[in-house]
């Protein structure tokens, strides 16, 4: 990528194409040295795995980790018969068997895994163990052992068997599932080994592929401007947040840090049908002022939106 003009000041998402071997953090400073301002990310690709990586500009950081809360569409390939320290191409081979599944046996195995499961994370992995990252641990030579932990997996299919010693899938999952160890264990229950040997993600909660851009693209257009036709507004990554609609005045007071209780005099806000601890997004003019937090019945300011 080229130079670019700085773009400081800009408040929203790009839905960048990731290409492969690129980390999710080289994306987010290529883009950052590019764009300008405050940048980050939604949701980590490893290098091996590419598509679709959501980027927050300015304000838009301040709600990363609300939009990662959505599902995640992956299409990927498993290799069976070998194991890899990392469960995927790039590890050290760990382990080899003759074993590969028939067609008919891994559609049964993928129906026993659709729906809440326990899955333990890869050795290799961002997961803390006792306040250290896995990865960390794993590269000491003693690789940890993460716990198990429930995860949703919302669809799995197989979509093709390019050749005995490969399955391509397709599936739809809740955070903190890791398609690595998906594959680990798929192999397992089927009496082999397997990793993934190629990940590609599809979306991220209402973030698409078919809204991804490639680096090279935004490199050719030189700068970043509102009216470009790909950054996407603050709000594109809250669709699955619930909405409150607040009068100016309630507005003015979660600006400034100031709680508001519904029904005092001049309040709009009506928080009947949210759970305490709820995060809801609150608005004002058709513009989102704040994430929120309700607590003891009132509005509670946890991320304002300046602009």
């Amino acid at each position: 990528m080229g130079p670019m003009t700085s773009s400081a000041g800009l408040d929203g998402w790009l839905v960048v194409d990731k290409p492969l071997g690129l980390t999710s953090n080289r994306v987010v400073e290529l883009v950052r040295r590019r764009a300008g301002g405050k940048v980050g990310h939604a949701g980590t690709l490893d290098p091996l795995a590419t598509g679709v990586l959501p980027i927050a500009l300015g304000e838009a950081t301040k709600t990363t980790a609300y939009a990662m809360t959505g599902r995640k569409r992956y299409r990927f390939r498993i290799r069976w018969g070998i194991a890899r320290a990392t469960d995927d191409r790039e590890g050290e081979i760990t382990g080899e068997s003759p074993a590969r599944p028939s067609r008919e046996a891994i559609e049964a195995i993928l129906r026993r895994f659709t729906g809440t499961i326990l899955q333990r994370p890869p050795a290799y992995s961002a997961v803390k163990i006792s306040g250290r990252r896995a990865y960390q641990l794993a590269r000491t030579g003693q690789p940890p052992l993460p716990p198990e932990r429930p995860v949703e997996i919302a669809e799995l299919r197989l979509t093709a068997i390019p050749d005995r010693d490969h399955a391509d899938c397709e599936a739809l999952v809740g955070k903190g599932t890791y398609i690595r160890a998906l594959a680990r264990d798929l192999g397992a229950s089927l009496g082999t080994l397997a990793h993934i040997a190629e990940l590609r993600r599809l979306s991220v909660g209402r973030f698409t592929e078919s809204q991804a851009i490639a680096l090279d693209s935004i490199a050719e257009r030189g700068h970043i401007a509102t009216d470009c036709g790909f950054l996407l507004p603050i709000e594109a990554g809250l669709d699955d947040i619930p909405a409150l609609v607040l009068t100016g005045g309630e507005a003015a007071r979660l600006r400034s840090g100031q709680r508001v209780r519904p029904g005092e005099p001049g309040t709009l806000a009506r928080l009947d049908r949210f759970e305490d601890s709820a995060v809801v997004g609150v608005w004002h003019d058709q513009a989102l002022v704040a994430l929120a937090r309700i607590e003891d019945g009132c509005l509670c300011p946890i991320r304002v939106i300046n602009r």
